[in-house]
């Protein structure tokens, strides 16, 4: 019965700040400092115009935004970027983030596409292994110089 109490519907571009201030709550709970925080604050940053150009899905509990996640369609045929997947950290570790994923493999499914890529925030990368994801490669990061990112892909079947 409690699942019932879950949606996931589309975000909406008035959003946009309350969005990008979960993604940065959600940062945060890995104990990064302020100077890093401070630097991963524009990537961090969703914009109505991001909202009304992508594919993002919030998930929310009786009008409380607990996460979302994004798609964006690369340029390969058949393969979606998943730019981001953040729960607000009250929602951490009770099922939500597997939610938001499945949505999000589905959601990739019906547009058609074969193969899912990310750059994993390093603490989340055992939460894509468990999910199917293998790590492909890394990639810089664009925030600090010289940190690199777990790239993975997961097939969708």
């Amino acid at each position: 019965m409690e699942q019932d109490m879950f949606i996931i519907r589309e975000a909406r571009p008035e959003e946009a700040a309350l969005i990008s201030e979960l993604a940065q709550r959600s940062k945060a709970y890995w104990g990064y400092n302020e100077a890093f925080l401070a630097a991963a604050r524009a990537d961090l940053t969703i914009t109505p115009e991001y909202i009304t150009t992508y594919c993002v899905f919030v998930l929310e509990k009786q009008g409380h935004v607990l996460g979302f996640y994004s798609l964006k369609d690369e340029e390969q045929d058949g393969e979606i970027l998943l730019d981001n997947l953040f729960l607000d950290p009250e929602a951490i570790g009770h099922g939500h983030g597997k939610r938001l994923w499945e949505h999000a493999i589905a959601n990739a499914k019906q547009r058609g596409c074969h193969t899912m890529v990310l750059i994993s925030e390093p603490f989340a990368e055992g939460f894509y292994l468990s999910r199917g994801a293998e790590r492909v490669g890394m990639v810089a990061s664009g925030v600090v110089e010289g940190r690199l990112l777990p790239l993975m892909r997961v097939a969708l079947k």
